[in-house]
């Protein structure tokens, strides 16, 4: 079968970084009037030449992400139903070397966290868990979205790669959108973050979105972990996944989440430090390039940097987001996956959004329509 893996082995990580560094100012201010932006473009846009060009760089962005969406922000919650997990990963907390008390929801505990999200106004969730495939596999995914699909206009989520088969049967039971994350396009050092598990092989996650667009899944979301390596080029391959994937599933849509490494049980350091001003420059460089993404930002970020994004690209932000499996309701001190920085409440949100002239969107409005 033909996949992404075809195009992505044509490219060299070192040399694709060069190829950034080496951007001009002339190449950005390009960039910056081209009616039609390619990859090439995207290149000078996250250039570190490009940071010079922050401002007429937001200010498009604002002008486009307006015409494509209106001025509305999506609120989501994640809903965190396990952290068993069989990987070793060495950013994060639910990793399987870390001695911490796992806990799965039960079909009691599911209801007990929707009844306190509903509570919040949410109508679209996002179900993770960790990577267990011998606990939370198909079967209990299925039984979760059984119990809940009447509860939500909009399902997400985000857990272990799937088979196609499995990804048509999540579909087929309700799931709106799979978000899958390779964390590091860089192929030599994953291993070294990922020395133990399924998750430690690199090609079978790298696939992973072309068995979801396989699937017919009506979103499929992407991203890195912003800090594991080098972000420009991280973004690069990044977007030049979606690139690929666009054409191949024209049908489906596309997101990009932008998780910044945060505080975790047995953590790393951030190999590579992103600034605010870096994050503002890629996620104006991505809307610039593909007006069509919708861009997401969770609640790693502190509260002052998502106030002030509002405008400039974003389209869906998470609220009031617990990252520990009952963080909700049911056991408010099982461990979390990782800290959150903005601990404002939903509604709290909705209000911030409402000032900024936006509109808080709780219910994912094409679901309805679809048909």
């Amino acid at each position: 079968m033909h996949t992404f893996k075809t195009i992505f082995d044509q490219y060299n990580w070192d040399a694709v970084q060069a190829r950034i560094e080496q951007c001009s100012e002339r190449d950005v201010e390009k960039a910056l009037h081209a009616s039609k932006r390619s990859l090439t473009d995207f290149i000078a846009l996250i250039s570190p030449a490009a940071r010079a060009y922050l401002e007429p760089m937001a200010e498009i962005s604002h002008r486009r992400t307006k015409q494509r969406f209106g001025k509305t922000i999506q609120l989501y919650a994640p809903m965190y139903l396990s952290n068993e997990c069989q990987n070793i990963c060495t950013y994060c907390g639910f990793s399987l070397d870390n001695k911490i008390k796992r806990k799965t929801l039960s079909d009691k505990e599911i209801m007990q966290e929707v009844a306190a999200l509903k509570a919040m106004g949410f109508d679209h969730v996002l179900l993770v868990t960790g990577e267990a495939n011998y606990t939370v596999n198909i079967l209990y995914f299925l039984n979760a979205i059984e119990q809940i699909k009447t509860q939500f206009a909009h399902i997400s989520v985000e857990v272990q790669p799937l088979t196609t088969e499995e990804y048509i049967l999540l579909h087929q039971a309700g799931v709106h959108s799979v978000l899958v994350y390779q964390e590091t396009y860089h192929r030599e050092v994953y291993k070294t973050y990922h020395p133990k598990g399924k998750k430690s092989n690199f090609d079978f996650r790298l696939d992973t979105p072309d068995r979801i667009g396989l699937s017919g899944m009506h979103k499929i979301g992407l991203g890195v972990l912003l800090g594991l390596e080098d972000w420009r080029t991280d973004s690069f391959f990044t977007a030049l996944h979606i690139d690929y994937l666009q054409k191949e599933y024209w049908q489906s849509k596309y997101s990009v989440s932008f998780p910044r490494l945060r505080p975790a049980e047995g953590i790393i350091e951030p190999n590579f430090i992103m600034e605010d001003r870096d994050l503002l420059q890629l996620i104006c460089a991505y809307r610039l390039w593909n007006e069509d993404l919708e861009l997401s930002i969770s609640t790693r970020e502190q509260a002052l940097f998502r106030d002030h994004i509002i405008p400039l690209g974003i389209t869906s932000m998470s609220a009031a987001s617990k990252t520990n499996p009952g963080g909700y309701a049911v056991d408010l001190q099982s461990l979390e996956q990782f800290e959150t920085s903005d601990e404002r409440t939903a509604s709290e949100m909705a209000a911030v959004i409402t000032r900024a002239g936006y509109e808080p969107v709780w219910k994912d409005w094409d679901k309805a329509y679809r048909h």
